[in-house]
């Protein structure tokens, strides 16, 4: 399952199960409050029957002075719970029968206790039901997810022809008719869109990804020796320690591979790219145009020039929070750009 569908499966249960836990936390505390009320009639009822015949096991009796605004047949919650009677021929004195208020006290916790587990009873059958009904809910939007998926697959292949013919024939213009800007231009552009189709193909199958050990010096340092040979102009920097991965190798490259690049097609002239380690953070550094907005590079299509399409930083972050690693960016106008990538979750200790 895809992190988006978890995510969405997640927030429907959560929906679901909050709202019927609210509605059985209202029905089981007025249940609760309708014991209580039950438990009290009982409790009078028994008071009124013990000052019939005086047989009154779990009650105290006594007599006490009568009082004119005292009621019969009624419960008083004063240092217990007691109710008073008349004396048949005795006008100054009531007959008061008493229950302690430990002893009610215990039968209101026997109530308590026996609405809690029946509402934690509830809750289980809820939490089924809720998660039963998300992933019910999560069929269609799967289905549709899918189908999309598998267009999409279907069109990055079906253009991997035309690009590659594309490719080879750019190679043979450039030794018929030698360098030539406009062709090098095509040749650019042709290597963004087949750039970007590595992006949608790693992101398309992220559900398929294989998580593996790699040796992060040896990821970097094939990439950085890429992107020298294109970029003979720009001084690259590497200073990458041996040291052991565990994620996917592919879609870790392809995160490379995007900051590499921008690092390169934005740069200044005779510019340098630097990637070093600083602890447990790799550090992409270039001596760059740099970025007015950092905080909206992550945004789909977004884009500060005429250069790009906009959409492969936000596949990077996309990435990066598939393999858990923290992404943030530094960069000023006119003054390069340095992106970091926490790798803590990743290191093999």
């Amino acid at each position: 399952m895809k992190k988006y569908e978890k995510e969405s499966l997640l927030k429907n249960f959560l929906i679901f199960f909050s709202l019927q836990a609210i509605l059985v936390a209202i029905i089981a505390t007025q249940n609760f409050k309708d014991e209580k009320k039950s438990l009290n009639k009982r409790i009078l009822n028994e008071m009124r029957i013990c000052s019939y015949n005086l047989k009154c096991d779990k009650f105290d009796i006594d007599f006490v002075p009568k009082e004119k605004n005292r009621e019969f047949s009624k419960l008083y919650y004063d240092g217990g719970i007691n109710s008073y009677y008349p004396v048949p021929t005795v006008d100054k004195y009531l007959l008061k029968v008493s229950l302690r208020q430990d002893k009610y006290l215990k039968y209101v916790e026997k109530i308590r206790a026996k609405e809690i587990q029946k509402f934690i009873v509830y809750l289980i059958v809820i939490a089924i039901l809720s998660f039963l009904f998300s992933l019910y809910t999560l069929h269609p939007l799967k289905k549709a997810l899918k189908l999309n998926e598998e267009f999409m697959k279907d069109i990055l292949h079906d253009i991997n022809t035309p690009l590659s013919s594309m490719v080879i024939n750019f190679s043979l213009l450039k030794r018929e008719f030698g360098t030539n800007r406009k062709i090098e231009r095509l040749e650019s552009n042709v290597n963004t869109i087949l750039s970007l189709q590595n992006n949608l193909k790693t992101f398309l199958n992220e559900s398929n990804l294989q998580i593996e050990p790699f040796f992060l010096n040896e990821a970097i340092n094939a990439r950085v020796e890429h992107y020298k040979m294109q970029y003979s102009s720009l001084t690259f920097k590497c200073d990458i320690p041996k040291l052991e991965l565990k994620s996917n190798k592919e879609a870790f490259t392809r995160i490379i591979d995007n900051l590499l690049s921008n690092a390169c097609k934005y740069n200044k002239e005779n510019g340098s790219v630097s990637v070093f380690l600083d602890s447990q953070t790799l550090v992409v550094q270039d001596s760059g145009i740099g970025i007015k907005n950092p905080s909206k590079v992550f945004e789909r299509y977004y884009k500060e020039n005429e250069r790009g399409l906009g959409i492969g930083m936000h596949i990077v972050k996309k990435l990066c929070d598939l393999l858990n690693i923290k992404i943030t960016i530094q960069s000023k106008k006119g003054e390069g750009s340095k992106v970091l990538l926490d790798l803590k979750e990743l290191i093999i200790r």
